[in-house]
């Protein structure tokens, strides 16, 4: 069964993946980049090897979402997941199911914020990362490799992938702000910890002193450095072949100062509604 860890990208996936990881598969609760390989993101084209299927068709993985889910569920182990994908529909094949699933968490962020980090990881312009962020086709898919797209995710616009996953009754799911983890880790993770020792049925008591080493060892500031002296496995190249840094702004990233007033004004009309709800407006 498969525990996902769901988010529309650059929306602190990555940071909440080093807090569980480092909690969940470490003695003490110290981070290492290593721990990360027992979150791995779906799709991914070595979870298909076994399947035949055209990989220079965007899409064409999509029919073999749930067998590949089904192949891991034979494992009867947990799982835990990556995904940027929204919870619905690919030409009439489901992302995920309940046989599959035991449970999610969803992240989101300010899209405000979202479009900035957008912005320098993908080297768009402001227009370029606004049509990304509103695009409802909008997929992504490991750009390394030339014309292989096994690794294809629909993540929709901003808005599709946070309704889809918050409209969804199938199975449990946690939502969680960026910014509430950001403002009072401590008491966000206990609620994640929680979430997941219930889903797993696990009865051993929060483990404060592991949770407090988790968060000390994954900061802003600490994943950084990681990235500086080791580098950083999710990274991507840019267009002249360089990495471009996975960890950019951190805490500088406020839209109320870096943000272009008339993109500002875009997104809080584009996505009024959810913006509302969740109380960034």
């Amino acid at each position: 069964m498969i525990i996902w860890l769901a988010s529309y990208p650059k929306s602190g996936n990555t940071w909440l993946r080093a807090l569980i990881s480092s909690y969940y598969f470490s003695q003490e609760g110290f981070f290492d980049q290593n721990q990360l390989k027992f979150i791995d993101q779906f799709p991914s084209e070595k979870y298909f090897e076994n399947f035949i299927y055209n990989k220079e068709i965007p899409g064409e993985i999509a029919k073999y979402w749930i067998e590949a889910q089904k192949k891991l569920k034979f494992e009867k182990k947990i799982k835990f997941f990556k995904t940027h994908s929204f919870l619905g529909e690919f030409n009439n094949y489901n992302f995920t199911n309940k046989a599959n699933t035991l449970g999610a968490i969803y992240i989101v962020r300010d899209p405000r914020n979202v479009i900035t980090s957008l912005k320098n990881h993908y080297e768009l312009n402001y227009k370029e990362a606004l049509d990304f962020i509103k695009s409802e086709k909008k997929f992504l898919y490991d750009n390394r490799k030339k014309n292989n797209y096994s690794d294809f995710q629909l993540i929709s616009s901003w808005k599709e992938n946070y309704l889809t996953w918050k409209n969804n009754k199938t199975f449990p799911i946690k939502f969680i702000k960026y910014e509430d983890l950001d403002n009072q880790t401590f008491l966000v993770f206990k609620s994640v910890v929680r979430f997941i020792d219930k889903l797993l049925m696990n009865n051993n008591s929060f483990d404060r002193k592991k949770a407090i080493n988790s968060i000390n060892s994954t900061t802003f500031d600490k994943l950084k450095n990681i990235e500086k002296k080791n580098g950083f496995a999710e990274s991507v190249l840019s267009n002249n072949n360089k990495k471009i840094p996975f960890f950019n702004l951190g805490p500088e990233n406020n839209w109320k100062k870096i943000l272009n007033k008339d993109i500002q004004i875009e997104i809080e009309k584009e996505f009024n509604e959810e913006m509302k709800y969740l109380g960034y407006l």
